[in-house]
């Protein structure tokens, strides 16, 4: 399985990927035939530059109407502000027109098509119209619709079957748009993001862009440390902004995906037998054994000397929570002793998914071979628990709805 990681601790939009794309070695011209056949108006061009001290490409969108794309995407508000001024207004029907009517691969324009699908509902929900009624003064313009279909066409060029992303660096501060002031990150960015892992941190800027956040959604990403890979290219992508001991740069690495389990990690098992307790007393001290920090605890049924039923506690937690817990049994359970061992734990690799049920949103746990593909899914069992009482609906009919919802979105993943 081809792999590609996009690594955002300088966060991501649009330009930055083009760039990232080119430089691990998707022909750039490839992506300027790509914005021709649009009939947009527009060019790219693509510069060689340095951020940090770091070589980098930056790519550019060229309207016919003004000397050099001035959007979101280089991070800077009051070019923003005064490029969304100017843009042309756009419905969604208008803008998949365009792109239906451009002569590229058919994979392409589903990818970018569904990248404005959920750029518009986002609008919507925000605004809380239909989304035909959404004008896209803030992603409508020639140059991200540029951005979005190139990246789409480079994406497919680069031949990666999973995208994987890091934690997103969002940034901070305030970003000025047509509704005023608001802070970072936008609220179509973070309406798009939905439950993706964030973070702040550098000098006050927006570093994910509505249009970086579809992507990643385009892109289906799933999010997590670098995967094990052998490393077939990488490329860097420069924002607009260069900022001082903090390179403003997007990286792709891709590579071939590792057909080995991580590393064992050490867990530590701790037991005590017990037969002169109530099961009441046994429930409190499980739940304080997981409020601590436990991984687990189980009990499980027991014969012991003398013919008496008991139950054995076991807790699994890390070996730096071993005196913690042992403590906390030897003073809540009526136990006068306990044993204890380090072993080894091998687990699968984890992710989640966002997915929509006619109730509601629920989060599917998904567990992955060390190749990539999937081994296990299931919904989680709380989001389920709180859609099925707040809506009085069975709760197997919610975790039903959840899978298939899932499988729905695998079959045109896979498509």
């Amino acid at each position: 399985m081809r792999i590609g990681y996009l690594e955002c601790f300088s966060g991501i939009s649009g330009d930055m990927l083009l760039g990232a794309l080119v430089d691990a070695g998707v022909p750039f011209e490839l992506l300027a035939e790509t914005a021709a056949a649009l009939g947009v108006g527009a060019r790219l061009e693509m510069h060689r530059v340095s951020r940090g001290g770091l070589a980098a490409v930056k790519v550019d969108v060229i309207t016919e109407n003004r000397e050099q794309s001035a959007h979101e995407h280089q991070h800077d508000a009051h070019e923003a502000e005064h490029h969304h001024e100017h843009a042309p207004h756009r419905s969604l029907s208008t803008i998949l027109s365009i792109i239906a009517a451009a002569p590229l691969k058919d994979g392409v324009k589903a990818r970018a098509s569904r990248a404005f699908q959920l750029l518009g509902e986002a609008e919507a929900a925000i605004h809380s119209i239909d989304v035909e009624k959404v004008h896209f003064h803030e992603v409508g313009a020639v140059d991200t619709i540029v951005d979005l279909v190139c990246t789409a066409a480079g994406c497919e060029a680069l031949g990666v079957d999973r995208w994987m992303a890091s934690p997103l660096n969002v940034g901070s501060g305030t970003v000025v748009c047509q509704h005023g002031t608001l802070p970072v990150p936008a609220p179509a960015t973070l309406a798009l993001l939905g439950s993706a892992p964030v973070y702040s941190a550098g000098s006050p800027m927006e570093r994910v862009t509505p249009t970086g956040a579809a992507v990643l959604r385009m892109l289906d990403a799933s999010y997590g440390t670098l995967p094990a890979m052998r490393i077939a290219a990488r490329g860097y992508g420069a924002g607009g902004r260069e900022t001082p001991g903090e390179p403003n740069l997007l990286r792709l690495i891709v590579g071939q995906a590792e057909e080995r389990f991580a590393e064992a990690e050490p867990i530590a098992v701790i037991e005590a037998v017990i037969d002169d307790s109530t099961p009441q007393l046994l429930a409190y001290v499980s739940e304080l054994l997981l409020e601590a920090g436990a991984w687990d605890v189980y009990r499980t049924a027991v014969q012991m000397k003398k013919g008496r039923s008991g139950v054995q506690m076991t807790v699994l937690a890390s070996p730096d929570k071993l005196a913690e817990l042992r403590d906390l049994l030897l003073r809540e359970t009526t136990t006068i002793g306990l044993r204890w061992r380090i072993e080894n734990k091998l687990a699968l690799g984890r992710e989640f998914a966002e997915v929509e049920t006619g109730w509601g949103k629920v989060q599917i746990k998904i567990a992955r071979w060390p190749s990539g593909e999937t081994a296990n899914a299931s919904p989680e069992f709380e989001d389920c628990r709180a859609i099925a009482r707040e809506r009085g609906v069975p709760l197997k009919q919610v975790m039903q709805a959840a899978m298939r919802a899932y499988a729905e979105r695998q079959t045109k993943r896979e498509s």
